[in-house]
């Protein structure tokens, strides 16, 4: 049974604007270290490693060692899933024609959570997806159709025979800055390593945001007839 006190020790750990910081500079998947997350939070070595403890510890992060460093990194996509909902509630009482600075506006257009694509482009290629009934969409989740299941084998991704891992293999995620669904799970994840592979995107320094490039371009509006500028 979920009760207040398991919400307000939940609510309390990513309440305090440091530990806020070091989440959102994971929100790209990406493991970094403690000093590296001690200066995107903008606070001491000493004092990341009190907060990063206490995240650990909780399941919200996980740790591994490599060498003298110890890495970081969002602990599972649920974390994540918890983040992002935060931030699209937080949003819902923004105005939303609130001029963007550049950072933003390259976000909003495209960006990695975790580990698949999110931000306008996405939206578009599952709007592309359920035109081409690549996909049926139902609440939280999509299901891949025949059709769907054959472009992804053509497009080089093959999707698992057994549905042995947790995350549901057409799930779907609610965009925080478009307010509308993406694909997440293994099926989003393994579209965004391919559009990685052939090229289509890279990423930018220090950023959870991607730029598509000429190949991209070209890519997504001959596959999925998209406009990716």
């Amino acid at each position: 049974m979920i009760t207040g006190h398991i919400i307000a020790e939940s609510a309390a750990l990513i309440a305090d604007p440091a530990r806020a910081t070091m989440l959102s500079a994971l929100l790209d998947g990406r493991a970094l270290t403690a000093g590296e997350l001690a200066l995107a939070a903008r606070i001491t070595p000493q004092t990341a490693s009190t907060h990063l403890a206490k995240l650990t510890e909780a399941g919200v992060l996980s740790m591994v060692r490599s060498g003298r460093h110890r890495y970081f990194r969002l602990a599972s996509a649920t974390v994540v899933e918890m983040i992002e909902g935060i931030v699209a509630v937080a949003l819902e009482k923004r105005p939303r024609h609130r001029p963007l600075s550049g950072q933003a506006r390259a976000l909003s257009a495209a960006r990695i959570c975790y580990d698949h694509l999110a931000g306008r482009l996405s939206v578009d290629l599952t709007d592309a997806f359920v035109a081409r009934e690549y996909v049926v969409l139902d609440d939280k989740a999509a299901e891949i159709t025949t059709a769907g299941t054959r472009f992804l084998t053509e497009f080089g991704i093959e999707l698992p025979r057994r549905r042995s891992t947790r995350r549901h293999v057409s799930r779907l995620c609610l965009d925080w800055t478009e307010r509308r669904p993406h694909i997440a799970g293994v099926v989003g994840a393994a579209l965004t390593t391919r559009y990685f592979d052939l090229g289509w995107m890279e990423r930018m320094k220090r950023s959870q945001a991607v730029v598509v490039t000429s190949l991209g371009r070209q890519g997504f509006q001959k596959t999925f007839g998209i406009d990716a500028r």
